[in-house]
């Protein structure tokens, strides 16, 4: 499917390998891999690698595992920016060849005594273009310098972004800023745009805060489309900022930031952070659970929204909880086996979970709730769980363990029937032989129902748990 503009859609993603994948950038992920599958189109990753001292190869690993988890893919392989310098450094020599460029001789002493002027003046801080119409000859001979971009001084860019409308900058405040530095080396500014151009980028899809990187973007694409054509302007769509629950900016004081993070540490299935970064600044009317065919046929940028969206982990954990309820048991059963470690038993979580994941929000809660599976006796208590095996509870237990040891139909029909039974016999309400019973096969005061426990757990290891507990009756 063709794009506004024409031609097929290639979007892209592009993170800085400085540290973990966090909620913005997959948020920023998911939409240019929705907005190209919708339309049929490509969509692509660029690794944005050139601070060399910040960026690292565990930082790309952990980037390209998260959004594996995510189920985000990629349509080539990842281009790295560090390999393209030779190229950016082309562009630039271009523009200066064309006079859209120019080479700035200003000393770092210098710019910074311009910079503290421009403080004690309450003027804004930028490049006073000092060497924008100086002729080359005035410069010391062999002095170092930059070339800077020669941007239009007079009228104004207009940018119809797809999300924030038409914003209009003047050209003034924009200043000639650096393409390529004293030592050769391309800027940020200069590499995105080479970069987006020989990707064939159609639309730039990013957070806000790259709202103004777009006005002085713009003056290098429209200088090399008068150089040599084929520059056209991208449709750029600029989505708000993620902000925490107390509507401040996301960031590490609002708990794990990180998609790892809420992987490992939280414990949410990729469907349901995939479902949830969704739906953090895009909406189809009411609905909260969208599976990815339909995400995929439903997205497009006129669903998001002009405002910054709240981050809450609770709601992320309640929509994590109906993918649990849905998600395949023998699938939860590794999950959950792969956190509690050797002790597990796959084939007995699988048989487990379609009781367990009824009350689990998450992964972890999955691990909480199977842990008492493969405890060893004597099991561990805790205070609750020792407060109800009182002498009392305990010479219950023993006259239930003799019940159930009759029992030849181990199912929870039939240990529902012989506990009420017994229960009866003592006039107890069911909860005063059921508490003791969870205390002594779980060590806890919560569990799954107590039948689904003695199904579990099996005859032979539920009678030696409750006689372990019986046998201290005093």
């Amino acid at each position: 499917m063709a794009s506004e503009t024409g031609k097929q859609v290639v979007t892209r993603f592009a993170p800085s390998p400085t540290g973990f994948l966090h909620i913005g950038g997959a948020r920023t992920a998911l939409f240019n891999w929705l907005y190209a599958r919708h339309h049929g189109g490509k969509v692509l990753l660029r690794i944005e690698d050139t601070d060399r001292k910040r960026s690292t190869q565990d930082a790309i690993d952990k980037i390209i595992e998260g959004l594996d988890w995510l189920g985000l893919d990629f349509d080539e392989p990842p281009v790295f920016q560090s390999d393209r310098a030779e190229r950016h450094a082309e562009v630039a020599r271009q523009l200066l060849d064309a006079g859209h460029a120019y080479k700035c001789y200003a000393s770092p002493e210098e710019l910074e005594d311009m910079r503290a002027q421009q403080r004690a003046n309450k003027q804004p801080m930028r490049y006073d273009r000092r060497w924008r119409d100086r002729d080359e000859s005035e410069a010391p001979q062999g002095a170092p310098y930059v070339i800077r971009l020669k941007v239009p001084t007079e009228g104004e860019t207009v940018i119809h972004d797809k999300v924030q409308g038409k914003v209009t900058v003047k050209n003034a405040e924009i200043d000639d800023y650096v393409l390529l530095r004293a030592d050769g080396t391309p800027t940020y500014m200069l590499a995105v745009v080479v970069d987006d151009h020989d990707m064939g980028v159609t639309h730039i899809i990013r957070g806000d805060d790259h709202l103004n990187n777009a006005f002085r973007q713009l003056p290098i694409i429209r200088a090399m489309n008068e150089i040599e054509g084929g520059w056209p302007d991208p449709v750029y769509a600029h989505a708000p900022l993620i902000h925490g629950a107390d509507g401040a900016k996301l960031s590490k004081r609002h708990g794990a930031v990180g998609v790892e993070a809420y992987r490992d540490e939280e414990g949410v299935l990729p469907e349901a952070l995939f479902n949830y970064l969704l739906r953090l600044g895009w909406g189809h009317g009411d609905r909260e659970e969208i599976t990815r065919e339909e995400a995929i046929e439903l997205f497009d940028l006129d669903g998001v929204g002009k405002s910054p969206s709240r981050f809450d982990i609770k709601k992320l954990q309640n929509l994590n909880s109906h993918y649990i309820r849905e998600a395949d048991d023998a699938r939860l059963a590794s999950l959950v086996a792969g956190k509690l470690g050797d002790t597990a038993e796959v084939a007995l979580l699988t048989k487990a979970m379609p009781v367990l994941k009824t009350r689990a929000r998450t992964v972890n809660e999955l691990v909480e709730g199977a842990a008492f599976l493969f405890k060893s006796r004597p099991l561990e208590m805790t205070e609750k769980a020792a407060a109800l095996l009182d002498d009392e509870g305990r010479a219950r237990l023993a006259g239930l363990s003799v019940r159930l040891a009759k029992e030849n139909h181990w199912t929870i029909e039939a240990l529902e029937a012989t506990t009420k039974s017994y229960a009866e016999e003592l006039d107890l309400g069911l909860g005063k032989l059921a508490q003791p019973m969870r205390a002594a096969l779980t060590g806890t005061t919560t569990s799954p129902g107590i039948f689904d426990v003695l199904v579990l757990l099996g005859k032979e290891e539920s009678l030696a748990r409750i006689d372990a507990q019986a046998s201290l009756a005093g």
